[in-house]
């Protein structure tokens, strides 16, 4: 008989048991599992819309402030365009500054120019602003003070030009003056060296046979007419050679002329005149002098009044006349 330890009796029957059903652990797993993902996708996801919105912000900021320092520039630009703009004649004068300006400048544009500078270029870009603005006001002082230079060097070349017109003015007077005192001294000087003539004297001669002269007032017997006159002496009339032109007038009004000698001059008071004879005086200052000549004329002389008259430097400076008479019965 075989042995069946089924049916032992030390190892009694037992039910057999029931198999497990693990689906549901597993589904519940997975599910845990799932739900678990979405927390970590959602989880995620908002951390990852908070580092957008943060670096959203942080862009925002980071641009806000560079539109804050390009603002910041532009209106340090503005008032440098103010303070050199309008005063042109300094920039001369203000090129050491304007050297330290461009290259503050230079920075400065440096940084602005760029979209993703940072907030500590930023921030240099800031204190570069503020050294450009102390710049500009140093700028403002020294334009100021320049101006006020100019006012005081405007002012005095006004004086001065002023002061000169006024001396330009009187000298001008003056020179008209000494001008008009020249010509009147010269005018005295012609007038006080002009000779004196005396003693205007014309001798009606008759000629004899032997050359004997006898003087005579029958004008049918004279023979020539002797012309003669002292020049008195004249301390301001220098020593030389004077010329005076002798003016005869017979007795019908017309000019004595002689053959050679005898043309025109001007006078001073009537005009152009014929002379009669020309006389080269060699005249010695302050000493008086004789002047003799004769004249002679084929034609009988006039009966009536003979006029002397004669003339230096166009001045007339003595005169004289002769009578010449009809002959009596032993004329």
């Amino acid at each position: 008989m075989s042995y069946n330890p089924e049916y032992s009796s030390t190892n009694p029957q037992q039910p057999t048991p029931k198999k497990r059903d693990d689906r549901a652990i597993i589904y519940g797993v997975l599910i845990a599992a799932l739900l678990a993902t979405w927390g970590y996708i959602i989880y995620d996801k908002s951390k990852s819309n908070e580092s957008i919105t943060q670096l959203q912000t942080q862009y925002s900021n980071v641009d806000s402030a560079r539109n804050e320092v390009q603002t910041q520039y532009n209106d340090a630009l503005a008032r440098l365009d103010s303070a050199t703009g309008n005063n042109t004649e300094l920039q001369g004068a203000l090129t050491e500054r304007q050297s330290e300006i461009n290259n503050l400048k230079k920075q400065i544009t440096s940084i602005t120019g760029r979209r993703n500078a940072t907030a500590g270029e930023l921030e240099r870009a800031r204190g570069l602003i503020n050294q450009l603005n102390m710049r500009i006001d140093d700028m403002y002082v020294e334009i100021q003070r320049l101006k006020t230079e100019n006012q005081t060097l405007a002012s005095s070349n006004k004086r001065l030009s002023s002061e000169k017109q006024q001396l330009s003015t009187e000298k001008g007077q003056l020179e008209e003056n000494l001008s008009s005192t020249e010509a009147a001294r010269q005018q005295v000087e012609d007038v006080a060296s002009t000779l004196h003539a005396s003693n205007m004297n014309i001798t009606p001669l008759r000629v004899k046979g032997n050359g004997k002269e006898k003087e005579t007032t029958t004008a049918k017997r004279v023979d020539l007419l002797r012309i003669s006159f002292d020049v008195d002496e004249n301390r301001i009339a220098a020593t030389g050679n004077k010329e005076l032109y002798v003016a005869v007038t017979a007795p019908d009004g017309r000019p004595v002329t002689m053959a050679s000698g005898s043309g025109t001059f001007d006078t001073r008071d009537e005009g152009t005149k014929t002379y009669t004879n020309r006389v080269t005086l060699p005249y010695e200052q302050g000493k008086r002098s004789a002047v003799s000549f004769d004249w002679k004329q084929e034609a009988k002389y006039q009966l009536g009044q003979y006029k002397i008259e004669v003339y230096h430097n166009g001045f007339k400076i003595g005169e004289g006349t002769k009578t010449l008479k009809k002959g009596g019965l032993f004329g």
